[in-house]
C-alpha cells in the first residue's frame, strides 16, 4: 500500500508496531530518556495505539507514533 503522505504512518505499520508490542513482555516502568520517564508503561502504550491509530493519517498528530517508535526503539536495544 502507498503512503499517502511520506509525514503520515499506516495502518499496516500499526500492527507490526502493536504485533511487536503484544509479542514482547513490557516492563513495569521505562525511563525513555532524561526527560521522560513512564510510570505505568503497559496503560500508556495502550493509550498511545488508540491514539496512533485514530490520528495516523494526520501528519500533525504524530506525536503518539513517534513516542511508539521510540519505546519499541528503546525496548529492542535491551533496556
Amino acid at each position: 500500500m502507498e503512503r499517502k503522505n511520506e509525514r503520515t504512518t499506516s495502518k499496516e505499520e500499526l500492527e507490526a508496531m502493536k504485533a511487536w508490542l503484544d509479542s514482547h513482555p513490557l516492563p513495569d516502568a521505562l525511563q525513555l530518556d532524561e526527560a521522560t520517564y513512564i510510570p505505568d508503561l503497559k496503560t500508556t502504550v495502550g493509550r498511545l495505539m488508540t491514539q496512533a491509530y485514530l490520528c495516523h493519517e494526520n501528519p500533525s498528530m504524530q506525536g503518539s507514533i513517534l513516542l511508539l517508535r521510540r519505546i519499541v526503539a528503546l525496548l529492542q536495544t535491551g533496556a
